[in-house]
């Protein structure tokens, strides 16, 4: 785990089904403890077995450190970690967590605009409560298959009214993003969070929009880059051992084979647990967590997913 990273045993003091497919569950401490601070768009991992460790974003009031509260999407074609939450978890049922951890960060900016596809509702609900309460003005578009199908609509009807557009797909076809981005607006921040092709064509008309103005959160990773993947030394500063990364093996599976624990998660450079911090080198970024502002940086890699430009990195190991 990072430092500042708890383990925790938590209680499911609730669970419900609040639209179709979608289980919402709320997280507390069995003694009635406060759970550690988090911020609007950070997530947890939660562990349904040794092997099955999924993230799920908070989608509660950050304000509220009595709870944490998720909601999961039933995944029929996932890898089963979102039918073991509807399936095998119950209110009652102890479930270890980590986190929270936060590379969605909302960012002061002078308006918002959210826009959310299907669960990626979810981290959206928590920066909603935030801008309002900071009284900035926002927007918020949300679409989903149906109505039936769109977690959290009749709360967010009733207490934001107008703000709030509602796209159901099989009433109004796919979210109009031309009417929206069609235009770059200075001081805007739009944040997005749903499914690929709608991350992808939200990215693709803030193009032009100005730099930093787009932030995105995805649930599932993309290619990267598709280029060859040499072979590169790692150094660990702390260790003191140099090490050879082939061009078969990732980093992680070299420093799990070294003995130097790095938590691993998703394995797929989405969600950030195994972040380090790099010292020397240049990565060759090719997760879907950083921004390009960030990935410029060269001072943090994803080593799931990441390798090197460079002949050796040298890492805070």
């Amino acid at each position: 785990m990072k430092t500042g990273e708890q383990r925790l045993e938590l209680k499911v003091a609730k669970k419900e089904t609040i639209a179709e497919g979608v289980a919402y569950l709320v997280l507390a401490d069995p003694d009635g403890a406060d759970l550690p601070e988090w911020t609007p768009g950070a997530h947890i991992d939660v562990e349904l077995s040794d092997e099955v460790v999924r993230q799920y974003s908070l989608c509660g009031d950050p304000d509220d450190r009595s709870r944490y509260e998720i909601a999961v999407l039933r995944e029929p074609a996932g890898r089963g970690g979102s039918a073991r939450v509807h399936d095998e978890v119950h209110e009652g049922d102890l479930i270890a967590v980590r986190g929270p951890r936060n590379h969605f960060e909302l960012v002061d900016a002078d308006e918002y605009l959210f826009i959310a596809g299907g669960i990626g509702i979810t981290p959206i609900m928590a920066m909603v409560r935030r801008a309002e309460a900071s009284g900035k003005p926002w927007r918020l578009v949300y679409g989903g298959r149906s109505r039936a199908s769109m977690a959290f609509q009749d709360e967010l009807s009733a207490t934001y009214g107008d703000r709030v557009l509602l796209w159901p797909q099989d009433e109004s076809g796919l979210i109009d993003l031309e009417a929206h981005l069609g235009t770059p607006m200075t001081g805007v921040k739009v944040y997005s969070c749903g499914p690929e092709p709608l991350l992808a064509a939200v990215q693709e008309r803030c193009v032009a929009w100005p730099a930093g103005s787009l932030h995105l959160e995805r649930f599932s990773a993309v290619v990267q880059n598709d280029g060859e993947s040499a072979s590169f030394e790692i150094e660990l500063a702390q260790d003191g051992r140099t090490l050879t990364v082939p061009e078969d093996r990732s980093v992680v599976e070299v420093l799990h084979d070294a003995g130097i624990d790095v938590p691993v998660s998703c394995r797929e450079g989405v969600c950030g647990t195994c972040e380090t911090a790099v010292l020397d080198g240049i990565p060759d970024h090719r997760d879907v967590v950083l921004s390009d502002e960030e990935r410029a940086c060269n001072d943090c890699m994803f080593p799931c997913v990441s390798r090197s430009l460079t002949p050796r990195l040298r890492l805070d190991l």
